[in-house]
């Protein structure tokens, strides 16, 4: 994704007005009713064109801003970038009036204008402000020109014989938005919102009574994983790690998260496993420690202050390589640890619980237990040891980052954040059935519709899947390593999609989530909001899953058992 940039560059200065500025008010009569006769627009230039916007509804003109692209929009939609925290739709005055494209250069500009909400209108480059007499204004039926009059309200001839054309903003803005609502906030839909890492403990209310669901991991080319109860978010490995002075060696720190101190700790150390260097690959998998009397001991109790210190002690952060997937997988194929293997310092602990066996028991998941890996009163020690020297910038920033978002705890939601084409996307944790990796080959089934990349068989159920690539009209991929199908539950119907990556499951902030742009176009309620984070200079477009098929191809759907009974 092209990151948006968290400051916009203050406005050039806009040149000086050509003569003809109104007359200061006051003057005379004359002069005041001279004034009342003149309207001021800003002048820019499209190729060989120029046009003009009224003054009174350009808030401001700024250098070209990074944009995000959404999926499925107008062609003239450029993209959404952050304006001081605010989302800013950026349209393409060259597509709007039919001229060729071209590239931005240093002197392309971006005239915010106000209708309603703030949207932006690309344009070569900015002119000038002039003040003009209305009885030179023209209507439009006086225009020979390739631009559609419906753009525009009338056209201003200069001197020379030079036309300008004033644009008519509510309808250049129109062709691409159904509407744009007066004075819009930034607040979630009612069904929530919500930003963080790759799994979420709500998903596993969706569990059926024999399955389990694990969130799976990767350490020295061994797959391990966590009960998803066990889990409560998933986190990139973070820039400042605090040393604790006297603690073990697979012990790395303490950080923050959202203003809690966080132990971080290397499972590649607790296995034994040579240090390996850190890349962005690496996650923080936060789990729960449970099992003891609530107050982060097992029976300290001192009371007071202590004990709320000691309480947040039950979150730990065990740094992997990667993460793979979100696994539900059937109870049959999980069995206990053989007795043969629980020996030695691990087995004395009791870290690996169970072993899980997928793919006809040719892929073996090692099933971790948080609880046995730690002594939470050892944590607790840690941390408040730590207390008094943690990185002050870090804590600074971790607040910046909280206050810029609004992460009041009530106030989030989770989501499965996910990547295509470099932008973030992201899904409701409860809409995720499961995250599996993609088969070497999918079974493409004849006579389905084209929009159905092909079936996989999922524990005995034939699920579609469709490449989101291909959904959004983006450039299709190879396949690669990084894949994974999102499975969702659409109107009863389980449907696989392909991303390129999942990146994380994490909680955004209701605060943080401005409405999505209302485009035009049968297909323009699927992004439901705009998760704007200009801390962490990340835009996330929020997906509503029940639009990502419509309704006619969900009658398609069914068909498929038939297809391949055929």
């Amino acid at each position: 994704m092209t990151e948006p940039r968290p400051d916009t560059p203050a406005p050039p200065a806009l040149p000086a007005p050509l003569p003809a500025a109104p007359p200061a008010a006051g003057t005379s009569p004359d002069a005041a009713e001279a004034a009342r006769d003149l309207c001021q627009f800003v002048i820019f230039h499209c190729a060989e064109e120029r046009f003009a916007a009224p003054l009174a509804q350009v808030r401001e003109i700024i250098r070209v801003p990074d944009m995000v692209r959404m999926p499925l929009s107008p062609p003239a939609l450029l993209g959404l970038a952050n304006l001081r925290g605010g989302v800013l739709p950026v349209l393409d005055l060259r597509h709007l009036s039919g001229l060729p494209a071209v590239d931005a250069d240093e002197a392309s500009r971006v005239v915010v204008l106000d209708h309603g909400q703030p949207v932006g209108l690309m344009v070569d480059r900015v002119a000038n402000v002039v003040s003009v007499e209305r009885a030179r204004l023209e209507p439009v039926d006086q225009l020979r020109a390739a631009v559609d009059g419906a753009l525009l309200t009338g056209v201003i001839k200069d001197e020379a014989g030079g036309v300008v054309m004033v644009l008519d903003v509510a309808t250049a803005v129109g062709r691409t938005f159904a509407a744009l609502a007066a004075g819009a906030t930034a607040t979630a839909r009612d069904d929530g919102a919500g930003a963080g890492a790759v799994v979420a403990t709500g998903a596993a209310d969706a569990a059926a009574a024999d399955e389990d669901q694990l969130v799976s991991f990767e350490v020295d080319a061994q797959e391990y994983a966590f009960p998803i109860a066990e889990v409560q978010e998933i986190v990139q490995l973070p820039s400042a790690i605090t040393q604790v002075p006297g603690v073990p060696a697979h012990v790395l720190g303490v950080t923050t998260l959202r203003d809690r101190l966080l132990p971080l700790v290397s499972l590649r150390a607790i296995f034994g496993l040579p240090a390996a260097a850190q890349s962005e690959t690496n996650k923080v998998v936060v789990v729960t420690l449970r099992g003891t009397d609530g107050r982060g001991t097992a029976g300290r109790g001192t009371g007071g202050r202590d004990d709320e210190r000691d309480a947040r002690a039950m979150a730990v952060g065990v740094v992997m390589d990667k993460v793979r997937a979100v696994l539900r997988v059937d109870r049959a194929a999980v069995t206990p640890l053989p007795a043969t293997l629980a020996h030695g310092e691990a087995g004395e602990r009791g870290e690996i619980r169970s072993i899980c066996r997928l793919d006809q028991g040719r892929r073996l998941v090692s099933v971790l237990s948080a609880e046995a890996m730690f002594d939470p009163a050892e944590l607790a020690a840690w941390r408040a040891g730590a207390g008094d020297d943690v990185d002050e910038k870090a804590r600074a920033r971790d607040e910046g980052e909280t206050a810029m978002t609004g992460e009041i705890r009530g106030e989030e939601s989770q989501y499965v954040i996910f990547r295509l084409v470099g932008e973030e996307y992201g899904v409701p944790v409860e809409a995720v059935r499961e995250i599996v990796r993609v088969p070497e080959q999918l079974t493409r089934v004849p006579r389905t519709p084209d929009f159905i990349e092909g079936v996989i068989n999922l524990r005995g159920t034939v699920l579609p899947v469709i490449d989101q690539r291909r959904r959004f009209g983006l450039a299709e991929a190879a396949r690669s390593d990084r894949q994974r199908i999102i499975v969702f539950v659409i109107q009863g119907q389980q449907v696989g999609f392909i991303v390129d990556s999942v990146s994380e499951v994490g909680r955004i902030a209701a605060a943080a989530v401005a409405p999505a742009p209302e485009l035009t176009g049968d297909r323009a309620k699927v992004v439901r909001g705009i998760a704007n984070l200009p801390a962490q200079q990340r835009m996330i477009q929020l997906l509503d899953v029940d639009a990502l098929v419509d309704p006619a191809e969900q009658a398609a759907l069914p068909s498929l058992d038939a297809a391949l009974a055929a």
